[in-house]
């Protein structure tokens, strides 16, 4: 039986109002790439931030190598060879990528070891790279690579340490396919020199893909370890959510009506010639690849990017949208694909984040009417489900579904009838996905009109009535339900017509 490298035995975690572990058991082998799955709220994060010394846990015990390591801090760990990828990067964007790299642990050279040596950081940046088969400057500047590259930044970080236990959390959440393959490779090769890679995600292709064994959560307790290849993608969705459960998509049985929105050979912030309809009660797909050019549309379309040329018409009448509050008042809505940075409020508590947007109308005299501002706030929270202690509780201690849920809420208090979703199940889990199509189904069933960015094909294909597909900044066509396939899309996308 192979050796147990890390060992969780009975820890529980508390914080006010809330066990977040209870006598939580697990253990991890060396050179294994072991998932952790479960739902938003299910102890993961917890767990990890256990791992690596940034929690102290209540009770219980966890050992690595034999030694205990409950009472050490981050800096032991990371010199006992626990690193973690966290999906929010931790880089220096001003530095050069070998800067970033070395952070921390600068090499160095002559009388005393006292001055910085750049030159011997540079070569071993660029031998980390070659293993890792990734074509990155060491000298370029870290802010001016793309999101999937500082991913790569982040791991060659971790490799330089000679990690012997690698963390990564929803590491493909900003990766296309071909550099999700990439990263597949790099994490069989650290496997083939015995790192144990612990696999945080909730996309169920890449578990299935990737790991040796997978441990189940569930509301802060342990529910089972199972090998992946030897258990069924239904069976692993049934444990983590407590319930049997279908990971299709929900049907819908409306029926598109008039022109809602409409784009003539719009162009500007890196796009070119951009022309399409949405209708009233209506999923659009927007479908491209990392970088054609999809959220750089839905910008435009918000306000936030300036047109350069072509019209945008709302119900039939060509409408100037200088600004996100004119696209508001137009109606407009956008779920972003960053809800942290651009859609949220997070240190504000959910009422003041729901209403926010819509402030005027709870106003008399310049006093907000806070009686009924909570009324519409928990009017969305009922609805939405959208699940929280109170109306008082900040934003940034719910679960990425549930914050997910109040940026959507701010628009329906907003009465916005044409609504854009960017990546609207990006990092959130199987249940939460289940309840954000069920939303969007009934919001087009209401009426609303919906565009829907997503770099997941099943969704896609799943969600859409139609699809447009974007290709190096422009149109490269359009496709009815009848004629959306993944390989058609992908040609499409890849330039391939």
């Amino acid at each position: 039986m192979p050796e147990s490298v890390l060992v969780i035995h009975n820890v529980t975690k508390t914080y006010p109002g809330v066990i977040a572990l209870n006598d939580v058991s697990m253990e991890f082998e060396a050179g294994e790439v072991h998932a952790l799955v479960g739902e938003n709220g299910a102890g993961k994060s917890t767990i990890i931030k256990c791992i690596s010394g940034a929690v102290r846990p209540d009770s219980g015990s966890i050992r690595f190598e034999g030694q205990e390591l409950t009472a050490m801090g981050p800096d032991g760990l990371r010199k006992m060879g626990i690193e973690v990828v966290y999906q929010e990067l931790n880089l220096a964007p001003q530095l050069a990528v070998y800067e970033n790299i070395f952070l921390g642990n600068l090499e160095t050279k002559g009388p005393g070891k006292r001055l910085v040596d750049p030159g011997k950081m540079i070569a071993e940046t660029k031998r980390i790279f070659e293993q890792l088969g990734i074509d990155i400057d060491p000298e370029e500047k870290t802010g001016n690579l793309s999101v999937a590259y500082m991913q790569f930044v982040e791991i060659a970080k971790a490799i330089s340490k000679d990690a012997k236990v690698l963390i990564m959390d929803e590491p493909t959440a900003t990766l296309a396919n071909s550099d999700v393959q990439i990263l597949f490779q790099t994490i069989r090769k650290l496997k083939a020199r015995g790192v144990t890679i612990i696999y945080v995600s909730h996309r169920m292709e890449e578990i299935f893909e990737i790991t040796d064994r997978c441990t189940v959560m569930r509301d802060g307790h342990y529910i089972t370890t199972v090998v992946t290849k030897d258990v069924k993608r239904k069976d692993l969705i049934n444990y983590m959510v407590g319930r049997e459960m279908s990971e299709t998509y929900p049907e819908r049985d409306t029926k598109p009506g008039e022109e809602t929105l409409r784009v003539e050979h719009l162009t500007g912030n890196g796009v070119q010639d951009i022309s399409f309809s949405l209708h009233r009660g209506e999923i659009l797909g927007m479908a491209g690849l990392v970088g054609a050019g999809r959220t750089e549309t839905a910008m435009m379309i918000f306000g936030a990017a300036r047109v350069e040329s072509g019209k945008i018409f709302v119900h039939g009448r060509e409408v100037h949208i200088p600004s996100p509050r004119a696209a508001v008042n137009h109606g407009i809505g956008l779920i972003p694909e960053d809800r942290k940075l651009h859609g949220l409020i997070l240190g504000k508590s959910i009422v003041e984040n729901i209403t926010f947007p819509s402030l005027k109308r709870f106003a008399k005299k310049m006093v907000i009417d806070r009686r009924r501002e909570k009324k519409a706030a928990r009017e969305q929270v009922d609805i939405l489900r959208i699940k929280t202690p109170g109306l008082a509780q900040t934003v940034k201690n719910l679960s990425g579904g549930n914050q997910q849920k109040v940026v959507l809420a701010k628009w329906l208090v907003r009465k916005s009838d044409i609504l854009i979703f960017d990546e609207p199940t990006r990092g959130v889990d199987v249940g939460a996905k289940q309840e954000i199509y069920r939303i969007m189904n009934q919001l087009v069933e209401d009426g609303k009109s919906i565009i829907m960015i997503s770099s997941e094909m099943e969704e896609l294909l799943g969600m859409s009535d139609r699809l447009i597909v974007l290709s190096e900044h422009r149109m490269a066509g359009e496709l009815g339900k009848e004629e959306m396939t993944q390989n058609r899309v992908l040609d499409m996308a890849s330039g391939d017509k």
